[in-house]
Parts: structure tokens; sequence; C-alpha cells
């Protein structure tokens, strides 16, 4: 049966910014390429949803401007309902500037624009509890992602949190109704007040913290070096795929969009679904761009 999923999130249009290496304060220099493309952490989830098979359905904002039409039409072209996009003209569609340096690791500042304009009128209650997973990041207000996950909770939905961008605290009414939490490796020492180093003890004194919180488990994506689980108190690190990264953009997008698709309602394939969300991952980074870089199933089954 074909998994329906809702992705409470953002809409940005990312300004990609070529250029060798960082530059340094008072340096300028030239940047060696600048694309614009369809993005937002929320769009990008959904995207990665929907290329592996599941009935997605988005719900968010964009502005009254050609930035808004665009990414209405991405969604639309990816197969993502788009029936709780609402349209706010006093606000502009979000956006995203990506400094992407030649080994390919990126810096990201966002503008939220509609993004962050959205209310809890806006939120579709009943889409929200006919899914079966809800996934919400923090590029929309707090309120909203605490008012979605208690209606999903309510109706026995599963709920998936990416605190993305990091915060530095985790609200205990949203973290009571939270199934997993999904940060990186920075996010993670923000929420836990703890330097993340990949090492298994720091690893596991960071999850114990996380789960201290009030959420049931965690899964702590560490780029390169795979990603450390915490189920309860079954504890494991989940080995990457090597590959040549040339965009980590959408990397942590593809992972939980993923995930999403083809965990079990009781968790209790964790573990083969995080082995398919680190390939479908692995793949993404070894192409430009963020929902350009996204695989489908059949090409995360082929990589297999």
């Amino acid at each position: 049966m074909t998994k329906k999923i809702v992705v409470l999130g953002s809409l940005n249009v990312d300004n990609i910014m070529k250029m060798p290496r960082m530059p340094l304060e008072g340096e300028t220099m030239a940047l060696t390429d600048v694309t614009t493309a369809p993005g937002g952490k929320g769009a990008n989830q959904a995207v990665a949803a929907a290329r592996q098979g599941a009935e997605v359905s988005f719900i968010g904002a964009v502005g009254n401007d050609a930035n808004g039409q665009f990414m209405r039409a991405t969604l639309l072209t990816n197969g993502v309902n788009v029936d709780a996009v609402t349209t706010n003209g006093d606000v502009p569609t979000g956006s995203a500037y990506i400094m992407l340096q030649d080994s390919g690791a990126n810096t990201i500042l966002i503008h939220g624009g509609a993004n962050q304009a959205l209310t809890v009128a806006d939120l579709d209650k009943t889409m929200i509890a006919d899914a079966d997973t809800l996934i919400a990041q923090f590029e929309v207000p707090l309120d909203v992602i605490i008012a979605a996950f208690k209606v999903a909770k309510a109706n026995g939905v599963q709920t998936i949190l990416n605190p993305a961008p990091a915060v530095y605290d985790l609200a205990p009414e949203l973290m009571a109704v939270t199934d997993i939490i999904l940060p990186n490796e920075t996010e993670a020492q923000l929420l836990s007040g703890l330097t993340v180093e990949n090492d298994e003890a720091v690893l596991n004194r960071v999850s114990d913290d996380l789960l201290s919180q009030g959420v049931s488990r965690s899964v702590i994506t560490l780029g390169d070096a795979g990603s450390f689980v915490a189920d309860g108190q079954k504890r494991w690190w989940a080995k990457p795929n090597k590959v040549k990264a040339v965009d980590t953009t959408a990397a942590g997008d593809t992972f939980i969009g993923t995930l999403a698709t083809v965990i079990a309602p009781d968790f209790s394939n964790l573990d083969d679904a995080i082995h398919r969300a680190s390939v479908a991952s692995a793949i993404a980074v070894t192409r430009a761009g963020a929902i350009p870089s996204i695989p489908t199933s059949d090409e995360v089954e082929a990589f297999k």
C-alpha cells in the first residue's frame, strides 16, 4: 500500500553561488558560477518522498510572485499535492543563498518570507489526520509545527522532526508529540550543549540528552561518517556509502524524505530504512543542486 505523507515546511528559491572556498573576512572573491533552483527543506523532503513512491501532500505558503508560481509548479511536476499551499500577498516567497565550495561543502543563508508568515489557521487538519506520516522542519513557525503534530498524534499519525535550522532548545510540548528527531551534527550539538565528535561514547551521551528531552528515538546524521541511531536503549552506528561529493545541499533532506517513505509505523525496520535513506543521500551528493540531485526509487535500487 502506498504510504501517505504530509510535509509541513518551507518553499524556497535557491540562489547557488559557487566558489573555490569561503572568502576570508574583508576579502573580495570572484564566483565561478551562479544558478537558481527550487529548494527549501520542506520542498526537498517532499520531492524525496515522492520520488521514493509515497503519496505526498504539502502544507506551506508562497508569496504572490513569480517565485511562488515556480515553487508550486515544481511540486506539481514532482507529483506533490499543493492543495494546502497558500498564497500570501504581503510577503515574498522564501529564498536561500547557498555558498557552495569546490569541496562540496556548503553554507546557507535563508530569508523565510512566506514560510515564516504561515499560521495555525493555514493548517489542513483533515489532510494531516488522513496521513500515515507527518514531517516538519524549523523553517516555519514553531507554534504551527506544534499544532500540526498534536493533530497528528491525536489521529495516530507518525511524526518526524528535522530540527533545522539549528535551535538551542526544544519545546517540551513538541517533543511530547514527536516520534523521531533527525538532527545533523551541528544541530545535535546546539540541542544537547555537548561537542559532537565521531566517537561512539560521545554520540551516546548526545543521544541520551536528546532522548531525555522527551522524544523516543533519534538519528544524528554525520555526513560522510554515516549516522548514529538511538532507539530507546538500542544504539548503533549506521556506516555511510562512500562516494565523491559534488554538492551536499540536499543530502539531509533526501535522507529524511526517503526514510519517511519506507519506515514502518512502529519503527521496527529502522535499520533497513536508514540504510535505504543513506543510499539515496549518497546518490544526491554526487549531483549538483537540491531538488535536481534527489534520486528516484529505481536509482536507489540500482545503487544497492
